[in-house]
């Protein structure tokens, strides 16, 4: 295990990473894992990137309404996190509560569509 990988592995968690509890497929070592690299704390290296269906990348893409929702609960997160006073917080977790059923409905629309098609 390199000091450099252990630093950046470090680095990584510090950041928001998390350990994996899958072990690295070419050596078993311990992986950190961030926005979807992985990382191998003892060998470096990272599975094989494949290439995702064309068909598969349309039905996972995402409308502008679902973005901003995504967008919008990470701001009620946020601010959740930092409120203080247990009204308030009722009345944002009602509002994150709303926008996840929201945002369930768009899917099941999403999926009913693609089965009429």
């Amino acid at each position: 295990m390199s000091k450099d990988l252990t630093k950046k592995a470090a680095e990584m968690l510090l950041n928001g990473a998390t350990l994996l509890s899958e072990p690295c497929p070419y050596c078993s070592g311990v992986r950190v894992m961030k926005e979807g690299h992985a990382l191998c704390i003892n060998c470096g290296r990272e599975p094989e990137k494949k290439e995702i269906p064309t068909e598969k990348k349309h039905q996972t893409e995402k409308t502008s309404i679902e973005i901003t929702l995504e967008k919008k609960l990470s701001e009620l997160s946020k601010e959740l996190e930092q409120e203080g006073n247990h009204e308030k917080q009722q009345q944002i977790l009602r509002s994150i509560n709303s926008i996840i059923e929201t945002i369930e409905k768009l899917k099941i629309s999403k999926i009913s569509k693609k089965q009429e098609s």
